[in-house]
């Protein structure tokens, strides 16, 4: 049984300035809509390859998770944001309900999880949502809503924003 690794402190920064920025810790910048796809595609072999490491579970920093933590977030993070992109392709402006990803490492114990499996899970909701992302109407880029913390977002600056997440833990983990 994997021991349980030491709870790190919670990430309270507000990422949402990537949309128009940039990111100067991995170098990204925002991509025109219609390269959310196929990128989201281009990370899942990346991530197949950091979750079959040897040392795939030890985290390395100790202010860091591991390359499976990472990997179970952004898993879990491939289904959060397939429910955010329905939700503005459905509904009026919605309000996306609060997701705490923390809570999501802990309680999942993500430390603990099969990195095989997680690599399968990842690759099936990274394809799902690049295919939703693939889908988008050219009307529907600018559908409104709102996360809970009262962040605006489009159809397009969640698909960037979403594309941030992917590519960011991949240079955090060295993918």
């Amino acid at each position: 049984m994997t021991a349980e690794p030491p709870v790190l402190p919670a990430d309270s920064k507000d990422w949402t300035w990537v949309i128009a920025q940039g990111c100067p810790e991995c170098g990204w910048r925002p991509p025109p809509s219609d390269e959310i796809a196929p990128r989201v595609r281009a990370t899942v072999p990346r991530w197949r390859a950091v979750l079959s490491r040897d040392d795939v579970a030890a985290r390395t920093r100790p202010e860091r998770w591991s390359a499976l933590e990472y990997g179970c977030h952004v898993r879990d993070v491939c289904r959060v944001f397939a429910g955010r992109l329905d939700q503005l392709l459905t509904e009026d402006n919605p309000t996306f309900a609060d997701w705490d990803q923390d809570a999501a490492a802990r309680d999942g114990r993500y430390y603990a999880e099969d990195p095989a499996g997680v690599a399968e899970d990842y690759a099936r909701g990274a394809e799902q949502i690049a295919a939703g992302f693939a889908a988008v109407r050219a009307g529907q880029w600018e559908r409104k809503g709102t996360r809970s913390n009262g962040s605006l977002f489009t159809v397009a600056t969640l698909g960037s924003y979403f594309l941030h997440d992917l590519e960011h833990h991949l240079a955090d983990v060295a993918g």
